[in-house]
């Protein structure tokens, strides 16, 4: 099993780790202390010697209650970092959803579009269809950041998260992009309480189903606040062994604050024999 990106054929026969750089003022456990191209390139080089795999740039603070940013100030925090990233010999991701953002950085050679409303917005799914190699993540998301949190409501969570990232594949699949270039991610805290959270993480095979990776984020979200009591700058343990039980159940990426100390868990869980179903 591979993602085929714009310059790199990922291998995800090990689990791969996603190391998030949030160039926002404003992320929920991060906002701020990225900002800047100077202090988002160090981080990025921060994160490579704690070994990850994929550096995940993103310029729109997506924690409950945000608001966007401008066209103009996403442009003005997400290109000038992923013009130096994309030197630096790994795949670089870009966590956006609007097309202008998206023809800016696939200019500049990055090599995933990572999108939280699945290429929904108008335009969107024609650019990176056009692209021909760029590697594409469609998230599960019940309505917009500001409001997705007021009152999460499903009858079924599972079927319901499936059906949407079923259609939205349809969708790209129709449009001319090969599965080789799509991963899929539920949308942990995405529109979704603490049962839907849990609900759909014991049902996420269901979602592997589907055929294409799954990338999945648990790094020190709100779930796992109330699953220990812990403050979001407390929350590294619980973000580990979410990650590890996430690769148990079909993940293939995780996406994470904390690279160092999952990478080094990613490690112990292979040479165990237990990198996931892959591994068996």
């Amino acid at each position: 099993m591979y993602w085929q990106t714009t310059r790199f054929q990922i291998d995800l026969d090990r689990p791969q780790v996603m190391g998030i750089v949030n160039v926002t003022p404003d992320s929920f456990s991060d906002g701020g202390s990225h900002a800047g191209e100077r202090a988002a390139l160090a981080h990025c080089e921060r994160l490579l010697a704690q070994g990850a795999d994929i550096l995940d740039i993103g310029g729109e603070s997506t924690r409950p209650g945000a608001q966007p940013p401008t066209l103009d100030e996403e442009l003005a925090r997400v290109v000038p970092v992923v013009r130096q990233a994309v030197r630096l010999g790994v795949p670089v991701s870009v966590d956006t959803s609007r097309p202008e953002v998206m023809d800016a950085v696939l200019a500049l050679d990055a090599d995933i579009i990572n999108d939280v409303r699945a290429l929904q917005l108008p335009g969107a799914l024609e650019r990176v269809a056009a692209h021909g190699s760029v590697g594409l993540c469609l998230m599960h998301m019940q309505g917009q950041p500001d409001t997705m949190q007021q009152r999460p409501s499903y009858t079924d969570v599972v079927g319901e998260v499936r059906d949407f990232l079923a259609r939205r594949l349809h969708a790209v699949r129709m449009a001319g992009v090969v599965d080789a270039r799509i991963t899929l991610d539920p949308g942990y805290g995405f529109g979704k309480s603490l049962e839907h959270n849990l609900a759909l993480w014991q049902g996420q095979a269901a979602l592997c189903e589907l055929g294409p990776p799954l990338l999945v984020g648990w790094s020190r979200k709100g779930t796992l606040g109330q699953l220990t009591g812990r403050p979001v700058g407390e929350r590294l343990v619980p973000s580990v062994a979410a990650a590890l039980a996430s690769i148990a159940r079909g993940a293939r990426i995780v996406r994470v604050h904390d690279v160092a100390a999952t990478v080094d868990a990613v490690k112990v869980w292979c040479a165990a024999g237990l990198g996931g179903p892959m591994a068996h």
